[in-house]
């Protein structure tokens, strides 16, 4: 259902969470090994619909981020502005995904160092500052943002259990994970009211007529 979309803004973010067990506490045989420890979703986000048009379970690696941008790509019809952080990987994928196609501008964060080691092991940095970048086209500076997508982020966090911090709710296994990313996303975008637009996302964008309810989703999934 989401092609040919016609979306003009969207932001892009990755959000980590882990499999089995974090990194740093796997067996020596399973690090580096895909669906054990440290695993990112990479999620775009219609900054107007608030629609997730896709997402991708991987590493925070070339691989992943390129499978990602590609997948957007196919998946809007009509020139657009991007804004993503500044995650190097991005300029390479979106330069080889898009050429020169679409306006893309960079949020680059700055932050500081937490004396607390504490809140620093537990916490991520405090940000003291960012800077907009244009990387190609001719994108809006006031439009140049990533506050929609990593709010949806803290929507992932809030929803599922597994995306907590600290919590023994955390994924066993990577399938399992994927699985339920995809189900709180087909939620989010046909089944869940967003308040600042009185319907769903793919009603917004104009993906789905109707608000679907839980049973739709299970009828489908049937």
């Amino acid at each position: 259902m989401f092609r040919n979309l016609t979306c003009k803004r969207i932001e892009c973010d990755e959000i980590w969470s882990f499999v089995r067990a974090k990194e740093g506490h796997l067996q020596p045989e399973l690090q580096g090994v895909f669906g054990y420890g440290d695993v990112y979703t990479w999620v775009a986000i219609d900054a107007d619909t608030k629609l997730v048009p896709c997402w991708n379970v991987g590493r925070r690696d070339a691989e992943s981020g390129m499978a990602f941008v590609k997948d957007l790509g196919e998946r809007i019809k009509s020139r657009f502005q991007l804004s993503t952080d500044g995650f190097k990987l991005y300029l390479t994928a979106v330069e080889e995904t898009f050429g020169s196609e679409i306006d893309y501008g960079m949020v680059v964060k700055v932050y500081g160092v937490s004396e607390d080691d504490e809140h620093k092991r537990y916490s991520p940095a405090k940000c003291t500052g960012c800077d907009k970048e244009v990387i190609m086209g001719n994108p809006d500076p006031d439009l140049i943002s990533t506050s929609y997508v990593e709010r949806q982020n803290l929507t992932m966090r809030m929803s599922m259990r597994r995306f907590t911090r600290l919590t023994n709710g955390f994924s066993k296994k990577i399938e399992n994970h994927m699985h339920a990313i995809a189900i709180h996303y087909m939620y989010y975008n046909f089944a869940r009211i967003h308040k600042s637009l009185r319907c769903s996302p793919a009603m917004a964008a104009g993906v789905s007529n109707t608000l679907w309810s839980i049973e739709d989703i299970v009828a489908l999934l049937d």
